[in-house]
């Protein structure tokens, strides 16, 4: 297989559109080529029609969360836009924490589209900074790729990894030896306050369990056309407490959605 035909290129583009939300143009055929490809070679299938057709049937589900592996990008590290940690530091944190003082609940935040996990753990961080070790906080952090998740989960980054200065790598991380010297392990009083979940934002059977009192969702739906985009969003507001904080990335803009997200600032939109 040298290429994706236009008619594999049309049902392979409706297929993940229909079932992630992901929106595939001319830029990204050849990509795309490369990961079915992969995949049809992997499993036998004789064709595009025929591989995407055993995605739906008994068993597919496995194989299809390959696929969706492959062709999703993860690019992160740790705090990733500073202007917005900044804003959580030192307004939306201790003016969320105030508002649930004595109501017995954590304060929520869910990173959506959490790829290797600098995202949750720069926010761990910020809450550690911020509020104390020990403070009344849940991060829930989700993505469709579980491979990137499990990485996630380990907690575990290079040494030299982009964004964390020499005094945040003293104060969160435990620096490997030996064998290990060019890595680092967060400190398990970082990593308690995040939970990781594999979650597709098109699964309508949203079972994140929790009232969110911020979500980040940050260049997550770049890809997505504009009705993926409103069904998202309608989903993110249905989870969120009223007068939550939504964080987007700078090229992300949904001012087209008054009714349900109200902007605060250049990145940041409000929770009607």
């Amino acid at each position: 297989m040298t290429g994706l035909t236009d008619a594999d290129f049309a049902v392979t583009r409706e297929f993940l559109l229909a079932t992630a939300g992901l929106v595939f143009d001319e830029s990204r055929r050849a990509g795309l080529s490369a990961v079915l490809a992969d995949r049809l070679r992997v499993t036998g299938a004789g064709s595009v029609p025929a591989y995407l057709e055993t995605l739906d049937g008994d068993g597919g589900e496995l194989e299809r969360q390959r696929l969706l592996d492959g062709v999703t990008v993860q690019e992160t590290h740790f705090f990733r836009n500073t202007p917005q940690m900044e804003a959580l530091r030192r307004r939306v944190l201790p003016e969320l924490l105030r508002r649930a003082a004595g109501r017995d609940r954590p304060l929520t935040i869910w990173s959506a589209g959490c790829s290797t996990g600098e995202e949750p753990y720069t926010l761990a961080m910020t809450v550690a900074e911020t509020l104390g070790a020990n403070a009344d906080v849940k991060i829930i952090a989700s993505d469709i790729d579980t491979k990137v998740l499990a990485t996630a989960a380990r907690g575990v980054y290079p040494a030299d990894s982009r964004g964390l200065s020499p005094e945040r790598l003293r104060r969160h991380c435990l620096r490997g030896t030996g064998d290990n010297a060019g890595f680092m392990r967060l400190k398990p009083e970082l990593t308690r306050l995040v939970e990781f979940r594999a979650h597709n934002l098109m699964d309508e059977r949203w079972s994140l369990g929790e009232p969110f009192d911020i979500v980040f969702c940050r260049n997550v739906m770049i890809y997505f056309d504009h009705a993926t985009q409103r069904k998202v969003l309608e989903r993110i507001h249905g989870v969120m407490r009223p007068g939550g904080l939504l964080f987007v990335g700078h090229s992300e803009n949904f001012t087209d959605s008054r009714d349900l997200f109200v902007l605060q600032g250049k990145t940041i939109y409000k929770r009607v």
